[in-house]
């Protein structure tokens, strides 16, 4: 391999020639071989980061126009615009377990859009501190950066996830209107219930885990872009927060404002966890929304099988024919793996000391992953499973017409006592409610048939 030395404030290092990075992100490259090319710094805060510098060289464009010209503007603007394709993804190599205030990523991209700069400008023209990093700090463009990248994985990938998977329910819904099934309760028969209804419950939560969401994400707009160090804003120009907030706005067309208190900004992380625990109720419900479909689809013999859903591929490699709920398995298992990044990004987020939380990394990868994982599974179970979910009509109405619950319509007319002992002995004798109603002598044949009608009980 060839090299090329850098230098830094310590001193030179010897980097891969054909990489855009400089000094110190080979040091931290060497220094933490914690996770090296499986945990690298999710590629939604290198987007993000792309989003941020761009917009502070915009803004410094504004505030000092004397340091930030217009020929370094341009060829910033330019390498800023190729993190944002995803041309330059090589080159951003740094592990998450890393300085815990993100300051090695923030310099791998003031030294990466540094150095293509200066190749698109044809000269030595950009400086890494100087120049891509002028009136910022790692302690406010790593949490801007958090922010951006949770407010863009929120709203334009997890939100349209959820708005298709509510389509497909609705879907289900008005298909399945006519669909009369017993109801569950603690796994056990209860009474009747449409089996619109019941999927009427999976799309509501989902609406109400939207709205949660939606909720949560209005305090993420706020960015600590301007508080450099410690919050007080040292070495920005007067009215670069503003500037630079808007920047981010007009760039990525979200509301972002400039955090009104920046001591806050670069110590607490009370908004992520906020957000991150509306997505974890998202997790509760597709958890709640999978184990039904699966427990309902059991069988296809000697399960409950009152739906069937698409057979994707060969379940077991011994049981010939065997196909298995692999959709709704894979949601459950990304559920669990939500709630557990929940536990690691209120315990980093409970880590600020005095002027900076230093466990921002590890906060960022798993609120990160909750959202690309959940929002993937969910596009993935919609189009596997849920649009293929078909009601067996035949078995519904077998197993309505066998639950022992029904003996709750009974009520007003024989009372709920008499209604238990006619569920019992249809139960102990293996015989019909009806039969064990006019046995027990409660109702005349013709009675029962007057009221007792199963699908009137919705």
């Amino acid at each position: 391999m060839e090299y090329r030395i850098e230098h830094d404030s310590m001193g030179e290092m010897k980097v891969p020639a054909d990489r855009l990075w400089a000094a110190q992100t080979q040091r931290s490259h060497e220094n933490f071989e914690i996770g090296v090319g499986i945990e690298t710094m999710p590629a939604e805060i290198i987007h993000a980061f792309g989003y941020l510098k761009k917009a502070a060289a915009i803004a410094n464009h504004t505030c000092k126009p004397e340091k930030m010209t217009d020929e370094k503007l341009s060829a910033i603007t330019a390498a800023c615009d190729e993190v944002l394709s995803g041309k330059l993804s090589g080159h951003f190599p740094l592990v998450v377990w890393q300085t815990g205030s993100g300051t090695q990523s923030n310099m791998n991209a003031n030294e990466v859009i540094a150095n293509r700069g200066n190749e698109i400008a044809g000269k030595k023209l950009l400086h890494p501190n100087d120049d891509i990093n002028m009136s910022q700090s790692s302690n406010d463009t790593f949490p801007t950066a958090m922010h951006i990248s949770a407010v863009l994985s929120l709203e334009d990938k997890l939100i349209p996830a959820v708005d298709a998977l509510i389509e497909t329910f609705k879907r289900l819904e008005a298909e399945n209107d006519d669909v009369v099934k017993s109801g569950r309760t603690h796994l056990q028969d209860a009474t009747p219930i449409k089996f619109s209804q019941e999927i009427s419950g999976w799309r509501s939560s989902l609406e109400r885990d939207r709205e949660l969401i939606l909720l949560a994400v209005k305090p993420l707009y706020e960015l600590a872009l301007g508080g450099t160090a410690v919050g007080t804003g040292l070495n920005t120009p007067k009215g670069f927060a503003e500037t630079v907030a808007k920047a981010v706005a007009d760039l990525t067309g979200k509301p972002f404002v400039t955090a009104p208190n920046k001591f806050h900004a670069l110590t607490s992380k009370d908004e992520l966890v906020f957000a991150h625990g509306a997505v974890k109720a998202l997790a509760a419900d597709m958890m709640k929304i999978a184990n039904d479909v699966r427990w309902l689809a059991s069988g296809p013999r000697d399960g409950l099988g009152e739906i069937t859903i698409p057979e994707n591929e060969p379940g077991s490699s011994i049981m010939p024919g065997k196909v298995n709920p692999t959709q709704c398995e894979a949601v459950t298992m990304v559920a669990v793996q939500v709630m557990g990044n929940d536990v690691a990004v209120g315990m980093a987020a409970s880590q600020g000391n005095f002027e900076l939380n230093v466990f921002m990394p590890v906060c960022a990868y798993n609120f990160l992953q909750s959202v690309r994982l959940l929002s993937e599974a969910i596009v993935s179970f919609n189009k596997n499973c849920a649009v293929g979910i078909k009601a067996n009509r035949e078995k519904m109405h077998h197993n309505l017409h066998n639950s022992l619950m029904l003996v709750t319509a009974l009520n007003p007319y024989i009372g709920y006592e008499n209604a238990a002992k006619t569920a019992k002995k249809a139960y102990k004798e293996n015989i019909s409610l009806k039969e064990a109603c006019v046995a027990l002598g409660f109702l005349t044949e013709e009675k029962f048939d007057e009221v007792f009608h199963p699908e009137l009980m919705v």
